[in-house]
């Protein structure tokens, strides 16, 4: 396609007609990948002649196509786009950027983006001396547009490791030297003009991103660095101009100039916080550490605190600048070179910058009154607290009073305690609210630290019913919205008088329905720490319908995940007094989680309010369904209300709450009566998503899957529309067969055959060979103990399935000897310590025990001559089995005591708040060195003492727990019983083998398996008498019926 014809598609894919816009959109993805056509879309964008729309489209498929296709997704697909278009695309593409009007090198940006990521250095080894020929160069627009590009490649490796991040030393080495010599150029102009701002800017952007995770080599070098430097000083030092800021908020904080000051702060305070402290360097870096901490990090505190003066006087800083301001001097509190500097002036912090900020101000107001719901969304934002001057002002009081609280808070406490006395005295019409609201936030913002210090601590009670209870009443919305959070962050005090507690819960509970919604939403929250607090729910009951209705609500009127956070903290305190509220609570968080799902896809700020609002309300209905799980008859009421969001979650539109609808799924099949025939429509979605997608969540789906073969046995053998056996191998099989998937990723799947052929037992036959094959294929490939035990156990329930049929079917795959030798050198394996490598758990030992144990009855005419010659081998391995089994149960009474010690070694790890979080004296930078190396050393010597797995083992503890949440058939089939009612069999049956294999016994092995027949009888007994006492108890409680 010609360059004219091509600019006239281009044209045609603008047109309002969408008729002639489809076509044109037809035409280009039917030539996109035609060699010449990203070559023709460049042409047309960098061609000056061209209507400035089309070269913006053209801009906009460029940089789509390249995203897509300039790298095939797949190792050996054929590439798309020829190594030609390539050639011509990377030899003009920095050009095309320099020359390109801005809104056409947004676009261009993205596709240098790509091309780098795929290409440099290997491909394009000719970018960087093309970057760095362009910013020596005498003119303005090459060098923007230099920078530009310098600033998309260093980003590249902003958070590569060090292997990695190889090329960026030889871009730093290139750049950064003509980078500082046009940074100091353009320091030198005077009233430089708005453009100048977006060329400094990025330059501080490269340095960023090239300083992020090390500070490179080059800088180390004094002179440089402190070139360096005296630019940033002059940066943060110079006045913003006041000439040409815009006048809308919005507009203004993101002024061009403003910005400059902002990555300024930024790469200042990631200097001092990461690499400024030379007793938190690596060796190679403390010479630069203490470089920065005794010639500069004062100086620049200095300058901080001047820019932070603007706040006194009342001047105007962007929210963020301050914001980082703020986090510089958090960080000059720990460490005493700065903090002498800033002590002296602690007063005017304080008082007249950090309190200030604390306050409620008038912003604040206007959005309280114009867009309340905006205001309650902002106080509730993680993201909202990264660019609030409030949150650094309260991260700064805490860190100031957790580092050096000796003396500041009795300081600060007198300040805000003269607050409170201002306001008491003062008429109404001059009350200072404000300044009250900046004293509760003061308050219950250090609630940590003056929970746990004398002499505060024995006075919060008397505070609260003094300065904070009787702000419930009054007439200023926002107070009364901070008497609720306060009150909550004080519920957990030990009140000298409960009358106290029970007065602030009622007064948090009326303000439910306070007209104010900050207010209500404030006191919901609040309400969470005062249910967790309430040792006499006696006090909540009553009122209990009142609260669930207020609650929802506030639900309807608000999406907030800290409401749902409450819901929970209600139910799990109430358990199954839920009952009579279980079907109107999921009801409403049904409802709530549509409309909550339905704002998250529309929402086009990017804000996740609604999505995690969505994810509560699913977690907070598992809460419900585990509160109620005693009460089976409730779950079919349920179910209509929660199956379509099961169904519809379980695609890939619930990617984002996957493990949330699992666990509702999981209760659903597990605590129903019965699983009716539409909680079984969602056993397709979730095999489907095994196999194509959710290969993550496997683990979780397990348990539903498990649930459905156990509960719902018949239905799962008979039906053939869907045929849920056909699905569930394919499934099994496909996970299985990939070489791509980890071990640990496919563990679940091994688990499942289990369940089929213990669940299924004499149903299944057709399957036993399938489910072998695949199983035996996978386990001569597997490297993970666990993976191998797992494996090697479908053999194994598959002997216990039919002995005889199992013993055919590896014989027809001539395996037999493969697999019984494997057996034998697994059940045999130790590690260094003596301890097994394989079969850990109980479960792992009584699934090889049935199995084994089966073979032994077994004709001569069903058993191969091989496995008849090694019989006694089996016989020797099940008696080791049985021992060990038996040991290890032995032990579990003192699993109790072990949990015990490790609760006290938790102890140890997390510390006595005063040791680890000790204030520093002046002189101090951090708690001792070597005090904290001997407590690390303690702790290290504990924990290795309570480990057990401190060995060469390859897999992981958690890998060998019971899996308590399963229950198996074999669960009620004692291994001793078992195998002593096979061998008593065999005496009568089959004499000649009895003997045989009693006879290859050495001393030993008679003695285990006298001990063993022993050990059964006993065991016999107290089955029969866990029986009668089963039975007797049952009896009872129909009598009492």
């Amino acid at each position: 396609m010609d360059l004219a014809t091509l600019a006239t598609v281009l044209q045609s894919a603008l047109s309002t007609n969408p008729d002639e816009r489809k076509a044109g959109e037809e035409r280009l993805n039917e030539y996109q990948h035609v060699e010449g056509h990203l070559v023709g879309l460049l042409q047309i964008v960098v061609a000056a002649n061209v209507d400035l729309s089309i070269r913006q489209v053209a801009s906009i498929y460029l940089k789509n196509v390249s995203a897509r296709d300039w790298m095939p997704r797949e190792p050996g697909d054929r590439p798309k786009i020829s190594e030609s278009d390539k050639s011509t695309v990377r030899e003009n593409l920095l050009e095309a950027i320099i020359q390109a009007p801005p809104i056409i090198r947004v676009q261009l940006g993205e596709c240098l983006k790509t091309v780098i990521h795929a290409d440099y250095p290997e491909h394009w080894p000719g970018l960087l001396p093309a970057i760095d020929g362009n910013l020596k160069a005498q003119d303005q627009q090459r060098i923007f547009g230099a920078l530009h590009a310098l600033r998309i490649l260093t980003r590249k490796y902003e958070f590569k490791d060090e292997e990695e991040r190889m090329p960026v030393y030889l871009i730093i080495n290139t750049t950064f030297p003509v980078l500082l010599e046009i940074l100091k150029y353009l320091l030198l102009l005077p009233n430089p003009a708005i453009e100048i701002s977006d060329l400094i800017k990025l330059i501080l952007k490269i340095f960023w991103s090239s300083a992020y995770l090390e500070v490179p080599k080059l800088l180390h070098d004094a002179p440089t660095f402190t070139a360096w430097m005296a630019c940033f000083h002059n940066l943060l030092e110079r006045p913003v101009p006041t000439v040409g800021q815009p006048t809308d908020p919005e507009l203004r904080k993101a002024w061009g100039w403003w910005k400059v000051k902002k990555w300024t702060l930024h790469i200042l305070n990631r200097l001092y916080n990461r690499f400024g402290d030379p007793k938190m360097s690596k060796p190679e870096n403390k010479a630069f550490a203490q470089m920065f901490q005794k010639q500069f990090s004062g100086k620049f505190l200095e300058l901080y605190m001047s820019l932070l003066s603007v706040v006194r006087e009342d001047g105007y800083l962007p929210d963020r600048v301050i914001n980082l301001a703020l986090q510089y001097l958090n960080t000059s509190v720990s460490k005493s070179v700065t903090y002498q500097l800033l002590k002296p002036r602690l007063d005017v912090v304080l008082f007249e910058i950090i309190f200030p900020l604390m306050c409620f101000n008038d912003t604040d107001d206007r959005l309280w009154r114009e867009d309340p719901h905006e205001y309650v969304r902002k106080g509730y934002d993680i993201i909202e607290d990264m660019y609030s001057p409030r949150t650094a002002a309260i991260n700064f009081i805490s860190e100031l009073v957790r580092k050096r609280g000796k003396e500041n808070l009795y300081n600060f406490l007198t300040f805000i305690v003269a607050v409170f006395r201002r306001y008491d005295e003062a008429p109404v019409d001059q009350k200072p609210y404000k300044q009250k609201d900046g004293a509760l936030l003061a308050v219950g913002a250090l609630s940590d630290k003056l929970k746990q210090t004398e002499p505060y601590k024995s006075q919060l009670e008397h505070m609260l019913v003094q300065h904070v209870y009787p702000e419930f009443s009054s007439h200023v919305g926002h107070l009364r919205a901070k008497a609720a959070w306060v009150a909550g962050q004080y519920a957990d005090i030990t009140f000298t008088d409960q009358r106290n507690f029970t007065s602030a819960l009622h007064r948090v509970v009326s303000a439910l329905t306070d007209p104010e919604l900050p207010v209500r939403v404030d006191s919901v929250v609040a309400l969470r720490a005062f249910v967790e607090a309430c040792k006499d729910l006696s006090e909540i009951r009553p009122i209990l319908p009142q609260l669930l209705d207020e609650f929802f609500k506030l639900m309807n009127e608000v999406e907030n995940e800290d409401l749902v956070f409450t819901l929970e903290t209600i139910v799990d305190k109430f358990g199954e007094e839920m009952a009579p509220y279980a079907l109107g609570l999921c009801q409403n968080l049904a409802a709530a989680f549509w409309k909550c799902l339905q704002s998250s896809e529309t929402d086009e700020d990017d804000d996740d309010s609604g999505a995690l609002a969505a994810v509560g309300c699913l977690r907070a209905i598992g809460t419900i369904l585990e509160s109620v799980s005693r009460l089976p008859n409730l779950f079919p009421q349920m179910e209509p209300t929660l199956l379509p969001i099961m169904q519809r979650m379980l695609t890939t539109d619930g990617q984002d709450v996957f493990e949330e609808v699992l666990e509702i799924v999981s209760y659903m099949t597990y605590f129903s009566p019965v699983i009716s025939l539409n909680m079984w429509s969602l056993w397709p979605l979730m095999v489907n998503a095994v196999g194509e997608w959710a290969i993550d969540y496997f683990e979780n789906i397990l348990v539903p899957l498990d649930n459905y073969i156990s509960r719902s046995t018949e239905h799962f053998l008979t039906c053939k529309d869907p045929d849920y056996q056909e699905s569930l191998f394919k499934m099994i099989s496909l996970v299985l067969s990939d070489d791509k998937l980890e071990d640990s990723d496919i563990e679940p799947a091994p688990k499942l055959i289990e369940a089929v052929l213990q669940n299924c037992r004499g149903h299944v036959d057709q399957w036993l060979e399938p489910y072998l094959r695949v199983s035996i294929e996978r386990l001569r490939k597997t490297q993970k103990h666990y993976l191998k035990d797992l494996l090697m156990e479908v053999v194994a329930n598959g002997l216990y399935y039919n002995p005889g049929l199992c013993l055919s079917i590896l014989q027809k795959m001539e395996v037999t000897s493969e697999i019984f030798q494997a057996w034998f050198r697994m059940l045999y394996e130790v590690k260094k310590t003596g301890k097994p490598v394989h079969f850990i758990r109980e479960h792992d030992k009584k699934v090889c025990i049935l199995g084994m144990a089966s073979l032994l009855p077994l004709s001569s005419a069903a058993m191969p001559a091989e496995l008849q010659a090694g019989l006694d081998q089996v016989f020797r391995a099940l008696l080791k089995l049985l021992v060990s089994f038996k040991e290890q149960h032995a032990q579990a009474a003192k699993v109790e005591d072990v949990e015990d010690d490790e609760e006290e070694l938790e102890g140890w790890r997390s510390g006595d708040d005063g040791e680890w979080d000790k204030e520093l004296d002046d002189e101090d930078d951090e708690v001792d060195d070597e005090a904290d190396n001997q407590k690390l050393q303690k702790l290290a010597a504990h924990a290795k003492a309570f480990s057990s797995h401190n060995d060469d083992s390859d897999d992981s503890y958690d890998e060998f727990t019971e899996d308590e949440e399963f229950q198996a058939p074999i669960d009620n089939v004692d291994p001793f019983v078992f195998f002593s009612d096979i061998m008593k069999a065999m005496s009568s049956t089959d004499p000649a083998r009895f003997q045989a294999l009693s006879g290859s016994l050495d001393f030993q092995h008679q003695a285990m398996a006298h001990g063993l027949a022993q050990h059964a009888e006993e065991r016999r007994k107290e089955i029969e008498n866990e029986a009668l006492e089963k039975a007797a108890a049952a009896g009872g409680i129909v009598g009492c019926q």
